[in-house]
This record gives C-alpha cells, structure tokens and sequence, in this order.
C-alpha cells in the first residue's frame, strides 16, 4: 500500500448523518431566534469540535441579548437528532465493499461524542470493520481543525502520521488532518454535499477530491500500484 493506514472521518464519510445532524440543528436554532444559510451554517460549523461548536452557537446567542442557550436547548437538540438517526442513518454506498476489499490498517477519528459514534457505526454496521480503532474527538485536549485527535489515531495504530490517509468531507476536517502532517483526500459523496463543497475542501488544502466510496477504492488501487 501507499498508505500505512487510513483514518476516516465518520459523519458523511461512512455514515450518511450529516445531513441529518444539519437539518435537525438548523431547525432548532432557528426556534430560538439563530437562524443560519446552508452554507453559512457548513462553512463555520460543519467537522468542528463538539467544545467549540457549543461555545460558538452560545455566543451567537448571547449577541441575540438573552443571554447564554436556554438549559433545555441541548437536551431536546439531542433527543430530535436520536430519534431522527434511529429512523433514517443508513451507511454511505459502498463503504462495506470498500472495507472487505481493504486489508490494511483503519480507524475512525470523529467529532462525534464516543457513545454517539459507537451507536452510528453498530447502527449501520461498520462497527466490526474499525473496532477497537474507533476514536472520539472527546479523548484529546483540542478538538478539529487542531490535529489532535488524527495523531491520536496514528499512535494508537501504531504508524508515522506523515504515512497516513485521511479521508474527509469537511474544511475544519481537513485542516486538522493537514495539521497533523498527513495526505488529505475530500469525501464528497454524501447526502449533503453541496455545489462547490468539492472547491471549499480543494480551496482547504486536499489533496485531491473523491466523489463515492467506488472512485476511493479505484484510487487506493492505483496508489498501492504506483508504490
């Protein structure tokens, strides 16, 4: 292989939850007077940290005048995206092909809270392709863009960040991995990709840009060939 691992992001890379999680978030906000464009809402928020995604949308409330988020806000932001990833994730198209294909080393290295993540993936299914390399942005001091948690993952698989392949779908996602002196490739093959998330991810820093899980594995191919 040309890679010694590859470390991929979870939310809109393997599962297709990004779209849930942006639907659900925006309607909430909105309830309580914070009202994000699309766009707007993706470019600030979308990969971010959960410290600094919190810390954010409580200042922005705050500038509103009332103070910091109603202590309710949270909870029932939970509970509305719990129930809509019970009825609706489903994995990203072809992900398993590509993980049966794939022999070498592999882990998850995610925003998400831990018991969210382990939830997703044994949802879905990919839980027994990546455990025990399974890694939440909770167990390291900062959260993406800083590097963090992909150097995290390289140690505890054991292997020199700069070998390493990230696969992302987000400019806070791909910073980090940059940061941590690895190749970035931009996942665009999620549900909520949009018309120029291919050229923000570029505009970022990635390397280059994969449209599906099939045109990944074509890629890995012709990587470990060229090796």
């Amino acid at each position: 292989m040309a890679f010694e691992a590859i470390l991929f992001d979870c939310d809109g890379v393997l599962v297709d939850s990004e779209i849930i999680y942006v639907d659900v978030e925006r309607e909430h906000l909105a309830r309580i007077g914070l009202k994000y464009e699309l766009h707007e809402y993706m470019d600030r928020f979308q990969g971010l940290g959960s410290t600094d995604f919190w810390a954010a949308l409580d200042a922005d409330y705050q500038t509103l005048g009332k103070g910091p988020l109603p202590a309710t806000f949270g909870p029932d932001l939970d509970a509305a995206t719990q129930a809509r990833i019970d009825r609706e994730l489903a994995e990203i198209k072809g992900i398993k092909q590509l993980l049966t294909a794939h022999d070498g080393p592999r882990a998850v290295a995610s925003s998400s809270r831990l018991h969210r993540l382990t939830h997703k993936l044994q949802h879905t299914g990919l839980f027994p392709y990546f455990e025990p390399h399974i890694y939440s942005g909770e167990q390291v001091t900062n959260g993406k863009p800083a590097p963090d948690l992909f150097l995290f993952a390289a140690d505890k698989l054991g292997v020199d960040p700069k070998a390493a392949l990230v696969v992302e779908d987000s400019v806070n996602g791909v910073k980090a991995g940059l940061a941590a002196g690895m190749t970035v490739w931009g996942f665009v093959g999620g549900g909520h990709c949009h018309d120029g998330h291919a050229e923000q991810l570029l505009a970022a820093g990635a390397h280059r840009i994969v449209d599906s899980h099939d045109n990944l594995a074509t890629l890995l191919i012709s990587e470990s060939t060229a090796a």
